[in-house]
């Protein structure tokens, strides 16, 4: 009888637990269709989340949907706040962090793959909807970070945004190259590591136009609507810009990284498994020959520049990426020659004209800092002089390269800064009003 009874009381327990669910549940979901919750029906919501959190035993359709109030909780937080006040930017801070858009992506990709497998779509439709509805604005907080100097901070929403919507793996592409820039290796080298398991390469197409206000050039999703936009009248001088595939520069970091970790067999084999893979990939190729160079095996690293340049005798990229390549290795002269090459085929690269210019001004800082640093004797006059020189020599041969870089592209403030610099320096007073009235 005493058994029986325990047994008894146990499942009244269970029964009891089971309807608490269900409230909750119940409570959870009216909440959470309405348009907008007030500061009660955000109290009640919380309060019930955390039971929710609390109880164990849960079925695994309470669970995943457990998960899901909670992983909705900064949003609607979020959408209550802006409702407020929108410009509240500390809203913002607050509930996009990282941390708290890892969890979302956990909980709603949860529910995605739960609602598919059981064939019963509840939240589908709405998850995707709020992916799209506020990646915009996480993806501005990514690029406002960035904008601050917040390298990693930056790194890690782009990355956890990634983890939100896998399909835009621009994202997962971004992070990594923020992480290298503030060379946290450790998580670059993960990032890199899943880019190279879904297999990124970022090719496509950038559809840029002028706004006619500002004067800047733009970057739009799509064709179509580049081109509505300059039907409208709003653009000019619409242009199409070929993304070139980052799979070689994403073996690169990699193989930098684990050569940085004194890895040097295994960045090797990274990069041959990636070349079996795609053995015409002039990239790949390229990257291999820079891990020779970084390693001084000067004659692999030949060898392999002469490989890709018998495979794309005559394309633009590659000649370019070459020029870089040597430059890095501080073969000038080899480097000009590829950047003269590339604007041969293609007279338009903005970007060679550009390296070009940069390659032959490589020494200005160093010769300033030296001139600078000169005192008021007879020898140091001499010296001056000597390198007074030198800077104008040096400026008067890159100027030609850099306005026509300018004349390519003329809202680049870059460009435009050097150039004015040049031309004050070299008193071409002409040219320096006329570039500073414009």
């Amino acid at each position: 009888m005493k058994i029986k009874y325990l047994f008894v009381a146990s499942s009244l327990m269970l029964s009891a637990a089971s309807f608490a669910q269900k409230d909750e549940m119940k409570a959870l979901k009216k909440l959470y269709a309405k348009d907008q919750l007030s500061t009660e029906d955000m109290s009640s919501y919380k309060a019930n989340v955390n039971k929710l959190t609390s109880m164990t035993g849960l079925s695994e359709s309470d669970l995943v949907y457990t998960n899901f109030y909670k992983a909705m909780l900064p949003v609607l937080e979020l959408n209550d706040a802006m409702a407020k006040n929108p410009n509240d930017l500390q809203a913002v801070t607050k509930n996009l962090s990282a941390a708290k858009i890892n969890a979302m992506a956990s909980g709603l990709n949860e529910v995605l793959a739960f609602e598919k497998k059981s064939g019963k779509e509840v939240y589908t439709s709405d998850i995707k909807e709020t992916i799209q509805s506020f990646k915009p604005m996480m993806l501005q907080y990514a690029y406002a970070l960035n904008d601050g100097g917040k390298e990693v901070e930056a790194a890690k929403i782009f990355d956890a945004v990634y983890k939100l919507d896998s399909k835009d793996q621009v994202n997962l592409y971004n992070a990594s190259v923020l992480a290298m820039n503030a060379k946290d290796y450790d998580y670059a080298l993960t990032l890199l590591e899943e880019l190279k398991n879904v297999k990124y390469t970022g090719e496509g197409t950038n559809y840029l136009a002028i706004n006619k206000t500002s004067k800047k050039e733009e970057l739009f999703p799509d064709k179509n609507q580049r081109d509505l936009f300059v039907k409208s009248g709003t653009h000019e001088k619409p242009r199409d810009e070929k993304i070139a595939s980052k799979k070689g520069e994403i073996y690169k970091n990699y193989a930098l990284i684990l050569v940085e970790k004194g890895k040097v067999e295994e960045a090797k084999k990274a990069v041959a498994e990636a070349r079996q893979q795609d053995p015409n990939d002039t990239g790949l190729i390229m990257t291999e020959a820079n891990l020779y160079y970084q390693t001084k095996d000067m004659e692999s690293y030949k060898r392999l520049i002469g490989e890709a340049l018998a495979k794309k005798p005559n394309d633009a990229d590659l000649l370019f990426n070459l020029g870089v390549v040597s430059g890095n290795a501080g073969d000038v002269e080899s480097a000009k020659k590829y950047y003269e090459k590339a604007i041969s085929i293609d007279p338009k690269y903005f970007n060679a004209y550009n390296n070009l210019g940069l390659l032959l001004i490589a020494d200005d800082q160093k010769i300033v800092s030296e001139m600078n640093s000169l005192g008021m004797s007879t020898k140091d006059a001499k010296k001056y002089d000597e390198l007074k020189a030198k800077r104008q020599k040096m400026l008067t041969q890159a100027i030609p390269y850099f306005e026509k870089a300018l004349d390519l592209q003329p809202a680049n403030e870059g460009v435009k800064n050097l150039l004015l610099g040049a031309y004050q320096f070299l008193e071409m007073d002409a040219k320096y009003k006329a570039l500073k009235a414009k």
